[in-house]
């Protein structure tokens, strides 16, 4: 699969996972969870983003308006719990989408796919390269683990900009009849999710 039509149908599929409910999501869920190398990922997305997840079901659950949890005053309403149920699980297959994109694809391949897809904007006049050049640097920063206590020395020195890579090699493959499928999948996922 071209790395362009990939993330057609990965951004096809966080839009449609918001509009989801929860049978099509765990159909959803466990199509991702068995394809090869994605669950340790997904695994990891969900183990880092744990804190983001508490957060937003918290949010949603206590900000929702409704009749209160068993009668608390204290306690989330009914229709918050359930507001903040549906989207915690939403974020959760998005993540499990990106998870699929990251295996699928890989750091490099992600940016051939994000160069194509800035295609008509670099046909527009505007400047796509800087883009793709800050992209490639944030996620070669991000392949490392950052060492406990890092941002403090972070807030105390000054940053060595200089430390990442001075070349961004782009290989882009040539597209192909048979990478069209992947975005008339995309299309018609998200003509489904209209029409429902």
């Amino acid at each position: 699969m071209h790395p362009t039509a990939a993330l057609i149908l990965w951004s096809s599929a966080v839009i449609a996972v918001q509009y989801l409910a929860y049978p099509p999501l765990a159909a959803f869920a466990v199509l991702l969870g068995v394809l090869p190398g994605v669950l340790r990922v997904w695994l990891g997305f969900v183990y880092r983003a744990r804190w983001l997840l508490l957060t937003l079901w918290l949010i949603l659950a206590y900000n929702t308006p409704g009749e209160a949890y068993a009668d608390l005053v204290w306690a989330p309403t009914y229709e918050g719990i359930a507001e903040a149920s549906l989207h915690a699980v939403r974020l959760l297959v998005v993540l499990g989408c990106l998870s699929w994109l990251l295996v699928r694809l890989g750091r490099d391949g992600m940016l051939a796919g994000l160069w194509g897809a800035l295609a008509p904007a670099r046909a527009c006049g505007l400047d796509s390269e800087r883009l793709l050049v800050r992209l490639a640097l944030v996620l070669e920063r991000l392949q490392e683990p950052p060492e406990k206590g890092a941002w403090r020395r972070l807030l105390h020195t000054t940053p060595d900009f200089a430390a990442g890579s001075a070349v961004v090699r782009l290989e882009y493959p040539a597209w192909r009849a048979r990478d069209a499928w992947p975005v008339l999948l995309a299309l018609l996922l998200l003509l489904g999710v209209a029409l429902s």
